[in-house]
């Protein structure tokens, strides 16, 4: 059986010997990029490789892109394949932000491509070292594989898609809700938030250890937010297409598929300075 959304980690280590299983460290820190490599060399889960945010999961910046613009499928298909990720395999990401920044993105990336045998370490690496599990120094050896990318452009909008959104559709804001409101941005030199989009921080999908909160009350959150709205309806935004796919995530964790991801998200959608900005609450 597949695990294509969450994963405890007592599951994972049961299969750390699994030959069709491959983990990924995905921690990163924005405010200091090179902290995730850093912590990775430091100690790790056995067996897992390092995928950099920056570096593996996207593309370059241009003057037109928001922070994280999506990776060029084929360069991350060699990347995946480099790793030892192809069609057949398990994979499982982790960071220790509860799945908040890179874990959940490659997660989101991989069923772009085509792959849903992903799946996020519920509590992260946190949740790990409370259940007194290993960990490690060394780095594995890759098993070179050949991963064929299978993108599915439906599952994301464009800036130009979202300014034509429907009356039916909704944007879902997974910042945090002073950036939101325009009170503070550390990150953006705008602060604010796209005109007409709901305000869900991500950080209420997670106990105060760190899990996903129960599938009933992910159901409850998000139908609250949502008020009668299709899942298909809702398009999430964040700083730059990154922690907006934990809500992401979230929804497809409690049975609410079919939501779509605004990749350039707010850095991308002030590039333009004739585009419309919110401040306070909607």
């Amino acid at each position: 059986m597949s695990h294509t959304t969450l994963i405890d980690a007592s599951t994972l280590h049961a299969h750390r010997n699994d030959p069709n299983w491959v983990v990924m460290d995905c921690r990163f820190s924005l405010a200091e990029p090179e902290a995730g490599r850093r912590v990775y060399r430091d100690s790790h889960l056995p067996g897992a490789h390092y995928a950099h945010l920056d570096e593996d999961l996207s593309d370059p910046i241009t003057p037109t892109t928001g922070r994280h613009p999506l990776p060029d499928p084929e360069r991350l298909a060699q990347k995946l394949g480099a790793w030892g990720i192809d069609h057949d395999t398990q994979v499982v990401a982790y960071d220790d932000m509860g799945g908040m920044l890179a874990a959940a993105r490659l997660w989101w990336l991989l069923r772009w491509l085509g792959h849903t045998a992903c799946a996020v370490l519920d509590g992260g690496l946190p949740a790990w070292r409370r259940a007194g599990l290993p960990l490690t120094v060394k780095i594995p050896a890759a098993r070179p594989t050949a991963f064929v990318p299978r993108p599915d452009d439906r599952l994301w909008m464009s800036t130009e898609q979202v300014l034509t959104l429907s009356a039916t559709e909704v944007l879902l804001d997974a910042r945090a809700a002073a950036r939101y409101r325009g009170e503070m941005e550390p990150i953006d030199p705008v602060a604010g938030h796209i005109p007409g989009a709901l305000n869900l921080p991500t950080d209420g999908n997670l106990t105060p250890e760190g899990h996903f909160l129960p599938v009933a009350a992910l159901r409850e959150r998000f139908a609250a937010a949502l008020n009668d709205r299709a899942p298909a309806t809702v398009i999430h935004a964040c700083g730059s297409g990154v922690t907006a796919c934990h809500n992401l995530l979230a929804m497809e964790a409690a049975g609410l598929g079919g939501s779509r991801l605004y990749a350039g998200s707010w850095s991308e959608w002030i590039r333009d300075p004739q585009r419309a900005v919110a401040v306070g609450a909607v």
